[in-house]
């Protein structure tokens, strides 16, 4: 019975290594978890806080526009205001709620592109810049 006890023993003391690094991965993995899942989410918000600024300030620009443009209705401005219409419709189609989109990053492309396209049209220069100092739309 003493050799027995003497054997289990020398297996903790052999087997310690091992247990006390899997018990540490585990305590490492959970933590790291833990904290990713913080960083993940404090980066979601900034990330989505930029598009939803950016989104929002061509949503102002076409808005305002077509209420300049209603005043005189002639050919030309009849192309720009479809153009305006188009922008606007983009933006009310595009999906605030559902960060899991599959196609969140082309629609905005999308959006992006038909922005400088009725920029463009309207003889405007566009620069939209974000930063962490300021956000800013020069015309």
């Amino acid at each position: 019975a003493a050799a027995s006890s003497n054997s289990d023993m020398f297996d903790e003391i052999v087997m310690a290594e091992e247990r006390f690094h899997g018990e540490g991965y585990q305590e490492g993995y959970a933590e790291g978890s833990h904290v990713g899942v913080i960083e993940g989410r404090r980066y979601g918000s900034l990330h989505g806080a930029k598009i939803g600024s950016e989104i929002g300030c061509y949503l102002g620009f076409a808005l305002t526009w077509q209420c300049l443009l209603q005043k005189c209705m002639d050919e030309k401005n009849s192309k720009k205001i479809k153009a305006l219409d188009s922008l606007v419709g983009m933006i009310q189609k595009f999906p605030y709620e559902d960060p899991t989109y599959d196609k969140l990053q082309e629609d905005l492309e999308k959006i992006r592109g038909k922005f400088k396209q009725v920029c463009s049209m309207l003889n405007i220069q566009s620069d939209f810049r974000i930063s962490t100092e300021r956000s800013s739309l020069t015309f």
